[in-house]
């Protein structure tokens, strides 16, 4: 993780949110857009997945979607930040859930609490997995204002 906030030919990465899972910056500024990685719901600085508990094989007993929500949520405002910008900022952000059914619902919730007022777009797919054990990840587009 770096010690720092990096900005190295429009490429952002935070210290403050967890480092990507591969070779790839948390984001990339082109224009007036910030275009952000898939981010998840790692705790920075740990390997920890918050809302997780593993059975004894290491495979998921459970999960609490909405406690990854929130953590994604805190991890893209981390790099929103980094970038100087902020959740307000957000014009269009993609979802992804592994179990639909189970969490939409709950997700829509949580996306409820954290823009109670002019939401960003936003798309919602379900996916067979995503790169680590986890339920949910964003992948966001953010606008600079007009100079």
């Amino acid at each position: 993780m770096p010690e720092r906030d990096v900005t190295v030919d429009g490429a952002i990465d935070s210290a403050a949110a967890p480092p990507p899972v591969g070779h790839y910056p948390h984001a990339r500024r082109l224009g007036r857009l910030l275009f952000l990685s898939g981010v998840g719901p790692r705790k920075p600085g740990t390997k920890e997945i918050p809302g997780v508990t593993f059975d004894e094989s290491g495979g998921v007993r459970a999960y609490d979607v909405a406690v990854q929500a929130r953590s994604v949520f805190e991890n893209v405002e981390a790099i929103l930040e980094a970038a100087g910008l902020g959740l307000g900022d957000l014009v269009d952000v993609t979802v992804f859930l592994t179990d639909m059914a189970r969490d939409f619902k709950t997700f829509n919730a949580e996306w409820a609490a954290r823009f109670p007022e002019n939401p960003p777009c936003r798309t919602t797919v379900e996916v067979g997995a995503l790169p680590t054990p986890i339920a949910v990840e964003l992948k966001c587009i953010a606008a600079y204002p007009e100079a």
